[in-house]
């Protein structure tokens, strides 16, 4: 049963692998973000930057591990237009090896800055990998945002390139007061 975050791990790691030689698009295929209307006026931005990730792997519950599926913290440090942290979770599945399949859901919390505006929002990714091939969605949740990010809609692209991650994030938020 140790065998199972090892999986988990292998299987991450590949997937990062992978990425470094893709670039990530949420709108890959038909998927497409609808920013809501424009009500007491939304403004549309653009944010870039770079972040750190720590994924450490955690012990499944026994279905869990009888299932194959890992499960690992997330814990990140934002730099650039988001300033921050986020903490999350993760599940997977796949084995890990090169040119294999698999597929991860996560969610994380976001807590800091965007452009000045402070707060904190809610990222969920959707990734699989079809025979060596990823894809990625991120997507804000709706109405996950506080403070000065309240009412934030929006998604992201991510980019590995040499074992560095950088962010992408195209997003809504109503006008400040």
């Amino acid at each position: 049963m140790k065998k199972r975050p090892c999986i988990a791990r292998c299987f991450i790691m590949t997937f990062c692998l992978l990425c470094s030689l893709t670039r990530f698009s949420a709108a890959q295929g038909n998927a497409q973000i609808q920013f809501p209307p424009k009500k007491g006026g939304m403004v549309t931005g653009h944010a870039t930057g770079t972040f750190e990730v720590k994924v450490i792997p955690q012990i499944a519950d026994e279905q869990a591990q009888a299932a194959g599926i890992g499960r690992m913290s997330l814990d990140k440090q934002w730099q650039g237009d988001l300033t921050g942290s986020s903490k999350g979770e993760m599940l997977s599945f796949g084995t890990g090896a090169k040119g294999s399949s698999g597929g991860y859901v996560a969610l994380e919390k976001f807590t800091g800055s965007l452009k000045g505006r402070s707060g904190s929002f809610v990222l969920q990714h959707s990734a699989t990998m079809t025979r060596g091939v990823p894809q990625l969605t991120i997507f804000v949740v709706p109405d996950s945002g506080t403070g000065q990010l309240a009412g934030i809609t929006g998604k992201m692209n991510i980019a590995i390139t040499d074992g560095k991650h950088s962010y992408d994030f195209e997003y809504a938020l109503p006008e400040s007061h």
